[in-house]
């Protein structure tokens, strides 16, 4: 996650300035490296080259929580009050990370820390870069907090208004492109944490079905968590994996 130090770090290093420079007839433009782009940077390097990554992948049938999610944003209408998918995940990712809690950990070099509650760190995207914004006691809120919390942070990250405490620290994060049509990626895992969450694009596919010889329709949704191997075995991704998929093809189990 982003320091507060690491942006006074940065500022030693760049221009603060975005304004572009354009060379007289030159065909290409230079655009200034803003503090939290040069953060980012460094933050990413460091990641790729000290962690030994490694990557997961599975496909979740999303139909049962699509249709949960209907049926609650029906009853919570009149509240106003409207969840999104990735609200959803959040929560699955909460609840995974309780069952199979190594997955929930931070490398500290002498020792592997393990964390009781599970603060999601969830990739937003703006214009002056990506940060990561936490939902802090994931496991412990319903999915209307979450999804309050989120795009109350999200509206903070956007203008620049998230504080300090807001988007340091996390015990894991998820990043989700789906909304862009990306079937599936993998991310780049946020130090020193010790999984990233890729989540992608919607496809539809058709399964067997008892009451049709040709089979039926059903969605699925591509995901790929990433891994420290440090602190993950390979094993122990996949359990997390196959918890994080059960509650979303069980979604009910989520409101327990």
């Amino acid at each position: 996650s982003i320091k507060v130090q690491d942006l006074g770090k940065a500022t030693a290093e760049v221009v603060s300035s975005a304004a572009a420079t354009l060379a007289k007839g030159a065909v290409y433009v230079d655009k200034q490296v803003s503090n939290i782009r040069a953060v980012i940077a460094k933050r990413l390097l460091q990641s790729k080259q000290t962690i030994p990554h490694y990557y997961l992948s599975v496909d979740i049938n999303i139909d049962e929580v699509t249709r949960l999610r209907t049926k609650m944003n029906t009853m919570l209408e009149k509240q106003g009050v409207k969840l999104s998918f990735n609200d959803f995940v959040i929560k699955a990712v909460a609840l995974a990370s309780k069952k199979v809690p190594e997955a929930n950990s931070h490398w500290m070099d002498s020792v592997i820390r393990e964390f009781h509650s599970v603060d999601v760190s969830v990739a937003v995207s703006t214009d002056k870069g990506l940060i990561t914004p936490i939902v802090f006691d994931a496991d412990k809120k319903g999915l209307v907090e979450i999804s309050s919390d989120v795009k109350r942070l999200a509206a903070k990250a956007r203008e620049g208004k998230l504080t300090p405490q807001e988007f340091q620290g996390g015990t894991i994060s998820v990043s989700n492109l789906g909304m862009f049509g990306v079937k599936n990626f993998s991310a780049i895992i946020n130090p020193p944490q010790a999984c990233i969450l890729a989540v992608g694009s919607v496809q539809k596919r058709i399964i067997p079905d008892k009451t049709s010889p040709t089979g039926k329709a059903a969605d699925f949704m591509a995901v790929t968590l990433s891994c420290d191997h440090r602190v993950v075995d390979g094993a122990v991704g996949a359990q997390w994996l196959a918890a994080f998929r059960s509650l979303l093809e069980q979604p009910e189990t989520m409101l327990l």
